[in-house]
């Protein structure tokens, strides 16, 4: 199975991406098209291909000098077990653009060991961490 990774935002699938958190995710049902539309069109974008179909999908929210939060990370379920969160997990780490940030964060809910594996830990001070949630937004 050959998996292509793509950066060029213009490669998403918003329907796929869109389908994917609107319905799958946990963190983000029922998203409007739109605001999924504008969080590609803002973001560092990777996208995984079998063929021409998008199985999976990364973005990352950057200032790309010091601080990097990575976003909306999914692999389609019947796609899962290949490795392909590996493989978009080192194109994210290894762009050019994403090099030498003081800080990376994220929020997972079920995949701990596969970030744990790129380096991520828990918060080393969450004394530190604030948030403003707003987990019904969409409902």
């Amino acid at each position: 199975m050959h998996i292509r990774i793509s950066t060029d935002r213009a490669d998403a699938d918003v329907d796929v991406v869109h389908g994917f958190l609107s319905q799958d995710a946990y963190w983000s049902k029922n998203i409007p098209r739109a605001v999924v539309q504008k969080s590609i069109e803002n973001s560092y974008c990777f996208s995984a291909f079998i063929e021409n179909k998008q199985i999976g999908f990364a973005r990352v929210v950057t200032d790309a000098a010091t601080f990097a939060y990575l976003a909306d990370v999914f692999v389609l379920p019947e796609f899962r077990g290949h490795g392909i969160s590996k493989k978009l997990m080192q194109s994210v780490q290894s762009h050019p653009e994403l090099q030498g940030l003081r800080r990376w964060m994220l929020m997972t809910a079920d995949a701990h060991r596969l970030y744990e594996s790129y380096g991520f830990t828990a918060l080393a001070k969450p004394d530190r961490a604030m948030e403003i949630s707003k987990p019904d937004i969409y409902l």
